[in-house]
């Protein structure tokens, strides 16, 4: 299984600033790729075909939406399409980041919605997940993460290909502070997490990746991909950097 090292570059970049950044990680990440790797960028939607434009034709590169709706086209002001998204070089959407469920407030029934969607319009699917500081020190941990899994997964047909769904374990206490989950949180969600698709998925769920995010930077990315079931990593403010973001998608 391929590790799979992606950028959120969440609302920052203007479309040159987005540009340069692209070309800057693919000079410094292209060469150097191994086999075993896939560097995946979310720009905003305003850069994303400049963006998908640089990496085009880089082995092991891709490109994907930070959101998308759950209709090809309508009267929804502000939204965009998988079909969208697939037409300015997208392959991949991302659904159920915390700061779409706790600052935009999307449920979890509407993230099921969209993941099932966009699955099946033609992206590959990053669902996240990860619970709030105090739902860890409640002791809640894997009811919250079923939950959302469950919920996240419910109309995904269970013959889908291992590869189009990953899911991102992202704590939310994690998220832009500074802090880590230790190794020992680390490998514990993501067992859990694994066992949760295989209950739903079967044994293909053995192929799906588990990414992890929540502060991940150049200095503790090889330890964290080290980890057990830890499939890549979904990076925000240190991806930001052409340099930085090289070092963690070769660690």
């Amino acid at each position: 299984m391929k590790k799979l090292m992606a950028a959120n570059w969440k609302m920052y970049k203007t479309w040159d600033e987005a540009r340069d950044t692209a070309e800057a990680l693919v000079k410094l990440t292209a060469p150097a790729l191994s086999d075993d790797r896939e560097v995946l960028v979310f720009p905003p939607f305003t850069a994303l075909k400049g963006v998908a434009d640089i990496v085009a034709g880089q082995k092991g590169f891709f490109v994907g939406g930070q959101d998308f709706y759950s209709a090809e086209e309508g009267a929804f002001t502000g939204e965009i399409s998988p079909g969208m998204l697939e037409d300015a070089g997208a392959s991949y959407g991302l659904t159920g980041h915390s700061e779409r469920r706790h600052i935009l407030g999307e449920d979890d029934a509407y993230i099921g919605q969209k993941t099932a969607y966009g699955l099946a319009n033609g992206l590959n699917v990053i669902l996240c997940v990860g619970e709030k500081i105090e739902e860890r020190k409640g002791g809640s941990v894997e009811a919250v993460l079923e939950r959302q899994i469950r919920a996240g997964v419910k109309d995904v047909p269970t013959d889908i290909a291992p590869n189009r769904l990953s899911i991102a374990y992202e704590p939310v206490w994690a998220i832009g502070t500074g802090e880590v989950a230790g190794p020992r949180e680390i490998e514990d969600a993501h067992a859990f997490v694994r066992k949760i698709l295989i209950s739903v998925f079967g044994k293909k769920a053995n192929e799906m990746r588990i990414l992890y995010g929540g502060s991940v930077k150049p200095a503790n990315c090889s330890e964290i991909i080290a980890l057990d079931n830890v499939d890549g990593v979904l990076v925000g403010g240190a991806s930001l950097d052409g340099e930085s973001f090289s070092q963690i998608a070769l660690a």
